[in-house]
């Protein structure tokens, strides 16, 4: 088991090491682990997303779980659907004005910091810039069988209908 101090700080050198971890992974995103191991409660990371990084949408229904992303560095765009796989509603994160163009399904014309979802909505989040740095809380424990369910209507990661899919979601 991997042993972290008691406290832990979150520097600019933290995020750029995070950073240059997630260029040199095939799925252009990495996470740094605050808590200690699988059982912990609540899991707290940093997750680091290269633009074009796909995260499937998903959602933690069971056991129910709340997620909470801030974004540290760059934007990032948080969208939630329904059950058929419609966006209902997406929303840019950030620090300050958001540079570029607004993607098509953002239906909040203002720029968060952060959000919090409750449990059971289907979401993804995707980096807006070259790189988006989120620090994320979600309950713990986790275990890989029934931490996501992912929907049928989400393209499988890797996958070329991936690359489309999120493309629709930024245009």
């Amino acid at each position: 088991m991997d042993r972290r101090p008691c406290v832990q700080t979150i520097t600019e050198e933290l995020i750029d090491a995070v950073v240059a971890q997630a260029r040199q992974s095939a799925r252009r995103r990495k996470n740094y682990n605050f808590h200690t191991g699988d059982q912990d409660n609540p899991h707290r990371f940093l997750n680091a997303l290269l633009h074009g990084s796909y995260v499937r949408p998903h959602r933690h229904l069971t056991p129910p779980k709340a997620e909470s992303f801030l974004v540290l560095r760059g934007h990032a765009a948080a969208f939630v659907f329904d059950d058929h796989g419609v966006v209902v509603s997406g929303h840019i994160l950030g620090q300050g004005a958001y540079p570029g163009r607004r993607p098509s399904h953002v239906t909040d014309g203002s720029v968060a910091r952060g959000i919090d979802l409750a449990p059971g909505l289907w979401h993804c989040v995707a980096a807006l810039t070259p790189v988006a740095v989120c620090y994320e809380v979600k309950p713990g424990p986790w275990d890989p069988a029934t931490d996501k369910e992912f929907p049928p209507w989400a393209p499988d990661e890797g996958s070329a209908e991936a690359v489309r899919y999120l493309a629709t979601l930024l245009g």
